[in-house]
């Protein structure tokens, strides 16, 4: 960047690590440094703090303390739930999820299906919402397992996981939610939505990268996706990460306290951000559903331009943000979320998604509001796609 100031809108790919949280680690990699599996005083000193931890991360979901095992992150958590089951159930052969999953959920059921699975994949609608009686009828006596996200990843949109859960649970499938980006910004009660299985990451609620969670409801039959020593409970083997084990468990408390923070001053903030700039640029459009998202997310596609060099200027300015396009990684097409809700293309190209956090301020919009419309109206002055009529019916509307 070369601005020297830093706007930070890209929260839904990672979070800064909270003071409290990094201050609670420090001991461990210090002085507590012992293996929380020795018999010793000075391991079992250590494991204390494991459990303590995921008496945490339970709260935040109101489970049970042994329903919690830690991970490395929520693309294990999803692996192990999804090829967990299946090794499980070695008879059935069916997975149902939708076309507007995170990565670590569509590209593991893509792999499977090459191995001889079948897979279905529900369609959203242009808001990006599912329908309910289209994921009920996908689900058969040969599904073993139901993978649905709490909240998109790109659009904030929430899904309905309470009656995904019901719908589920009457046809007898195990049913798994990614609920990475929805941990820490709306309450997720493990005893209310009827789910089996639950990923969360760290490192999206201002705990470090590296370390994630599975939730398993008691009862819930499961194989280990990582083979080794007992750990976890012979659920997933490996020396714990004692460090940011500890961090999440941290992060965990803050997230409890600051729900109600989320889905008030973050969303008043989100809102005036997305007000402001559909107000002042025209031709910009809102994918997802605006009533049922999460607090923090915005996307907003601006027509005539691509999402790669709104990011590139706003970098420039020292604001972070994604695209809702795939640009980033070297393809010119939309995002597979986009192009499920069948955004138009003019639109889908240029989007970018603003995701804040508990540490955006008021000086933070209203730089990027004061930024935003100016970088907008140097790039379509500069796109082909901004035909002689489109410039035209711009001058209308001002």
């Amino acid at each position: 960047m070369t601005s020297s100031r830093i706007v930070y809108l890209d929260n839904n790919a990672t979070t800064a690590v909270a003071p409290e949280v990094f201050e609670a680690m420090l001991p461990f990699f210090k002085e507590l440094y012992g293996n929380p599996s020795s018999m010793h005083t000075f391991g079992g000193q250590v494991a204390h703090h494991i459990d303590q931890a995921r008496q945490s991360v339970a709260a935040l979901l109101n489970a049970h303390p042994d329903e919690i095992i830690f991970t490395s992150c929520g693309t294990e958590s999803d692996n192990q739930a999804i090829r967990g089951v299946l090794e499980a159930y070695p008879d059935k052969r069916h997975i149902v999820t939708t076309k507007v999953e995170h990565p670590a959920v569509l590209n593991t059921c893509r792999f499977l299906a090459r191995k001889g699975y079948r897979i279905t994949e529900i369609p959203v609608d242009k808001k990006g919402n599912l329908s309910l009686e289209a994921l009920s009828q996908a689900l058969t006596p040969d599904t073993a397992i139901l993978s649905v996200m709490a909240a998109n990843n790109e659009t904030g949109n929430l899904f309905p996981i309470d009656e995904i859960g019901k719908i589920a649970k009457e046809k007898g499938v195990i049913f798994h939610s990614d609920a990475v980006q929805a941990a820490g910004k709306i309450p997720l009660d493990t005893k209310k939505i009827p789910v089996d299985l639950l990923a969360l990451s760290g490192h999206k609620l201002h705990a470090p990268k590296g370390i994630g969670v599975l939730y398993i409801r008691r009862g819930t039959r499961i194989f280990p996706f990582m083979l080794g020593g007992h750990q976890e409970r012979n659920r997933r083997a490996g020396t714990e990460n004692v460090p940011y084990v500890v961090g999440l468990g941290k992060a965990c408390e803050q997230a409890i306290l600051g729900i109600s923070e989320e889905n008030t001053r973050v969303r008043e903030l989100r809102d005036r951000l997305e007000k402001g700039l559909c107000e002042r640029i025209s031709s910009s459009y809102i994918n997802g559903n605006p009533l049922w998202r999460l607090p923090n997310t915005t996307n907003i596609g601006f027509e005539f331009i691509e999402g790669e060099a709104i990011l590139l200027h706003l970098s420039s300015a020292g604001i972070a943000a994604s695209s809702g396009s795939a640009c980033t990684s070297g393809s010119l097409e939309p995002s597979h979320v986009l192009m499920a809700m069948e955004v138009p293309f003019s639109y889908a190209h240029g989007s970018v998604r603003f995701s804040l956090s508990k540490y955006t301020t008021e000086e933070d919009i209203r730089y990027v509001l004061e930024v935003m419309p100016g970088i907008v109206q140097k790039l379509r002055e500069m796109s082909p796609f901004f035909t002689k009529e489109a410039r035209q019916m711009e001058q209308a509307r001002k």
